[in-house]
């Protein structure tokens, strides 16, 4: 069996109630004492001992101890009920907005600074709160929206060529075909929402690596689809400035040694979604920069890239969840509005700092600085 605890406002009662009757004890005992102990001045007769059998007035001293710890106790459990009222508030509007409206908030409650304290810091979590839950349900629409979208497109596709009396070879495999595409298009998708959860979920495994390595490993792995309508050779990924055409675009990389303490998948998904993003919102004939560096012992990726012109007050949409300045800046058609959400989820699982600035000639420049 567990022992049951007292409640803080009997803990306080007490608090108050023992030191009180302890110090009022030995007050009236003093004073009873001293006035038994009077003598006529001169006497020179030592009073006698105290003993409750001798003189000493045990009755009134027993009244008086009772009434002590009786108003003691009185006035100890109105300060400790008094002093706790914000927190029976605070608990009581707590569990309330817990449980039913988040949009509400506890104010303004009175009572000592430490608790308003407390009731401020309560209501920004339940502000946190609210807008996370509000991202969650907006982010599962869209997943979810988005999901359907291939699925039903791929009914679609086989529902004509099942239909179809005069359906051929040549038609069944255009069908299998679209089938792929839209099927690669989930797989995708899939691949992105797993990147930014994983990212949400914060860096599990740090160790020392380097961005140079990581850059130059996502650029030799993203080439075949880079040079996708062309062949611009290999590219030039030396540390040091390399540039190469890479289909209708430039790509130049500086990959200079920029060693940090980090998750490497984590990483190698953050800069394969900055140079994506970069490749996929470009223009023919644009650029494409990615640069690393290292300072004051941070390390540091930029990517720039030409574009289609960013306002400013759109830069930060464009890091929510399927979120798009719009289907016209896709060069490839293709896209979620998810690669750059990735990198904002990255970027914060590590400490690290985001900055993305509009070019004024179309465009952003996307710095990450790890610390």
């Amino acid at each position: 069996m567990t022992r049951r605890r007292l409640t803080l406002r009997t803990q306080l009662t007490l608090l108050y109630a023992v030191p009180f009757t302890i110090t009022g004890t030995v007050l009236v005992t003093v004073s009873l004492l001293a006035g038994r102990e009077s003598v006529p001045a001169g006497s020179g007769v030592p009073p006698p001992p105290a003993t409750p059998g001798d003189g000493f007035p045990l009755g009134p001293w027993s009244v008086l101890m009772a009434v002590l710890v009786l108003v003691s106790l009185i006035l100890g459990r109105l300060v400790a009920g008094r002093f706790l009222r914000p927190v029976r508030v605070i608990t009581t509007t707590a569990r309330e907005i817990s449980a039913s409206d988040l949009h509400r908030r506890l104010g303004d409650i009175g009572g000592p600074d430490e608790f308003a304290e407390l009731a401020a810091t309560l209501d920004d979590l339940f502000q946190r709160l609210e807008a996370a839950f509000t991202a969650q349900r907006q982010f599962i629409a869209n997943a979810s929206h988005e999901l359907r979208t291939p699925l039903t497109a791929e009914r679609a596709v086989l529902q004509v060529a099942l239909a179809d009396p005069d359906v051929t070879v040549s038609s069944l495999q255009e069908a299998c075909d679209e089938v792929l595409r839209l099927g690669a298009a989930q797989e995708q998708l899939l691949d992105a929402l797993f990147a930014l959860a994983s990212g949400e979920q914060g860096a599990a495994a740090r160790r020392p690596c380097d961005l140079a390595d990581l850059t130059r490993t996502v650029l030799q792995s993203r080439s075949p689809c880079l040079t996708a309508g062309s062949d611009p050779g290999p590219l030039s990924l030396a540390p040091g400035t390399g540039a190469v055409r890479v289909g209708p675009l430039t790509l130049t990389s500086r990959l200079d040694p920029a060693p940090v303490a980090a998750d490497p998948r984590l990483v190698q998904s953050l800069i394969t979604n900055l140079i994506d993003n970069a490749v996929r919102h470009n223009v023919p004939g644009g650029r494409v920069e990615v640069e690393t560096t290292s300072a004051g012992g941070a390390g540091r990726i930029v990517v720039r890239n030409s574009g289609p012109i960013v306002p400013a007050a759109e830069i930060d949409r464009l890091f929510e969840p399927f979120q798009q300045l719009g289907r016209e800046r896709t060069r490839h058609g293709d896209g979620h509005g998810l690669g750059l959400a990735v990198v904002r989820a990255i970027a914060a699982a590590h400490h690290a700092s985001l900055t993305a600035t509009a070019r004024p000639a179309g465009g952003l420049d996307i710095t990450v600085t790890f610390p």
